[in-house]
Formats: structure tokens, C-alpha cells, sequence
């Protein structure tokens, strides 16, 4: 059993308190919150201890989970790693890819595990899909949200957007050649709405789109590849496979066949919905750092993973901001 420690009591802080409690292999220890009205109440709610210093919650500790603002992940990061403690942090790693980068230094040099919460991973839907993703070549994602003043302390990219950067640098698993993109500010003074198109190294294209001033939630991405399109719905939890395999034998009364010439012969359209377990994300993300911590294995989620994900969402920030001073 690892003890684990919890940094943040807000809104999804309260979510990951829940997820460790239902987890077996992890003693909560407690958490520390820098609100004492809040502190207070999550304590008494969860019926856990409540630190008062981040220091001593670090000293009753083997892990950190940090849920807090991303503007203090650096910060929190680092005080964790020099009291040696393993950490999770929620993404985006970093604030900036500087402190990224120094946070990947310092884990390495003192032989420390960090996991980053892309959630997205774990995601039942996308787990049930996997298996079909293969060399994808056209990925189109759709990542929008309606308004939640929530996470207006960085832009929609790195608030949103970045879900379906980890999703995609891990399915295509080649290198970015060419990023454009453009965002405009509606509420906050960062953008709120966004599209990207991301060209790979091998041929891949991406195209995604996020907002967080929707009409409605909507989380969806289409994987394009040959003989296949594979489509994954992150908010309904549904998987999709349509993929097109040489037709041999007789037809069957429902069966769909192409028949594309001499040359090309005939193919069949195969619909198959994936088994979709039903799991919990974050509960799933959570106990996957402990094997790994425990068995000492990388994470399903690295440090380097948040890091790349983190750099190409700056990318394309900076893209946006010249965008926006050509019309400003």
C-alpha cells in the first residue's frame, strides 16, 4: 500500500479525493487546500485530514496528486520532487515548456516517476478503439464545452484543446512538420475558440477544433486510415469501427459489397461496435501510477508524453496570437 496525498480540494480535486478512497491500494492520508473555509468543509464530507502546509502533508507521503491551478503545477511540482515524492499532476503539466523541461530534469536526476492526467487515455471508448487504430492518416477531433467560468485561467488550448493533442501524438506516433492555426477571443482575454491543423512527418493530417463557449458539450474524433475509419465519442462513451475487407465467399442477405472493377475485385463494409467497458478514467489513471510506481514502470502517461503534448499546444498558440495581431 502507497500513502498519497492530494493538493487541491476544488472541483475536480474533490473528484480525484473520491477516485483514491475507492481504490484499495493507496491510503489517503489527506490533502491540503489553501482556502480554510474549503479545506474545512471537503474535510469534514470526505472524512479526511485536512494539512495545513503543503510541507507537512509531503513528510506523510509517497505520492503527490497535484489538482490545482495550472499555474501553480510548476511550483507544487517541484517542492514535491525535492521532498522526493513521486507525483501526478494534472494537465497540462506546466504553465510554460520551460518548466516542463525542468521538471523532466530534475524527476530523471532524482529517479522519480511523474504521471500527467491526461484523462483522455483511459477514456473507455478510446481503450475499446485502440486495437483498430493503425496508421491513421486524416483525424478530425471536435472538443466543445459550454460556458463554465472554470478554467479561464489559460487559454481554450490548454484548457480543452489539449485532451485530443496527448490522444493524437499517441496514435499517430510521428513527429509534427507543419502546424496553422487560428482562435478568437470572445469572453476571457485568451481564446476561448480554436482550430488547428497539425501535418505529421509521415503524412498524417489533423484537424482539430475546440471551443468553450458552446451551445452544447460535444467530444468526438474520427480516425481515417486505410481500409478503416475508426470514431470514438469521449463524452457518450461509444466506439465505432467501419472498415472494408476483401469479400470472398457468398453473400450474405445483409452483407454491404463493393464491387470495385476487375482489377480491385470486391470489398465488404464491416460495422463493428467495440465492447465498451464501463470504467472510470480517472480511477483507472490513478491506480495505473501506483503499478507503476510499485512494479517500477513507466507511467501510460510519462512526463515526456505531457511535455510534447504541452509544446505543440504553445505551437499553436503562438500561431493563433500572430493571427490575431494581423487583425488587431
Amino acid at each position: 500500500m502507497l500513502k498519497i496525498g492530494v493538493l487541491g480540494a476544488g472541483h475536480l480535486g474533490k473528484i480525484h479525493i473520491k477516485c483514491i478512497k475507492d481504490i484499495p491500494e493507496y491510503e489517503l492520508v489527506g490533502f491540503y487546500d489553501p482556502i480554510p473555509d474549503n479545506a474545512a468543509i471537503v474535510a469534514q464530507e470526505h472524512d479526511i485530514k485536512s494539512f495545513e502546509t503543503i510541507d507537512a502533508l509531503l513528510q506523510e507521503v509517497d505520492i503527490i496528486d497535484i489538482v490545482t491551478p495550472t499555474l501553480s503545477h510548476h511550483e507544487c511540482a517541484m517542492q514535491a520532487l525535492n521532498a522526493g515524492k513521486h507525483v501526478f499532476i494534472e494537465k497540462p503539466v506546466t504553465n510554460t515548456i520551460a518548466e516542463a523541461e525542468e521538471l523532466i530534469s530534475v524527476s530523471t536526476e532524482k529517479g522519480l516517476k511523474i504521471q500527467v492526467g491526461h484523462v483522455e487515455r483511459f477514456n473507455p471508448a478510446f481503450t475499446a478503439a485502440q486495437p483498430f487504430l493503425k496508421e491513421p492518416m486524416f483525424i478530425e477531433t471536435h472538443r466543445l464545452a459550454q460556458f463554465n467560468p472554470r478554467g479561464l485561467d489559460v487559454p481554450v488550448v490548454l484548457d480543452l484543446m489539449i485532451h485530443d493533442l496527448d490522444v493524437i501524438l499517441k496514435a499517430v506516433g510521428s513527429e509534427v512538420e507543419h502546424i496553422s492555426a487560428s482562435g478568437v477571443n470572445v469572453v476571457a482575454d485568451t481564446p476561448d475558440i480554436a482550430n488547428a491543423r497539425l501535418e505529421f512527418e509521415n503524412g498524417c493530417v489533423a484537424n482539430l477544433t475546440t471551443s468553450r463557449i458552446a451551445v452544447k458539450n460535444m467530444r468526438k474524433s474520427r480516425f481515417f486510415q486505410r481500409d478503416a475509419y475508426v470514431s470514438v465519442d469521449f463524452l457518450e462513451k461509444k466506439s465505432e469501427v467501419v472498415r472494408m475487407k476483401e469479400a470472398t465467399g457468398e453473400e450474405g442477405p445483409f452483407s454491404m459489397v463493393l464491387d470495385l472493377g476487375e482489377d480491385k475485385g470486391k470489398k465488404e463494409i464491416i460495422f463493428e461496435n467495440p465492447k465498451v467497458n464501463p470504467t472510470n478514467a480517472i480511477r483507472e489513471e490513478l491506480f495505473t501510477f501506483y503499478e507503476a510506481v510499485v512494479n517500477d514502470t513507466a507511467p501510460i502517461v510519462t512526463i515526456e508524453d505531457g511535455y510534447k503534448a504541452l509544446k505543440v499546444a504553445h505551437q499553436i498558440l503562438e500561431k493563433i496570437e500572430k493571427n490575431l495581431q494581423k487583425i488587431g
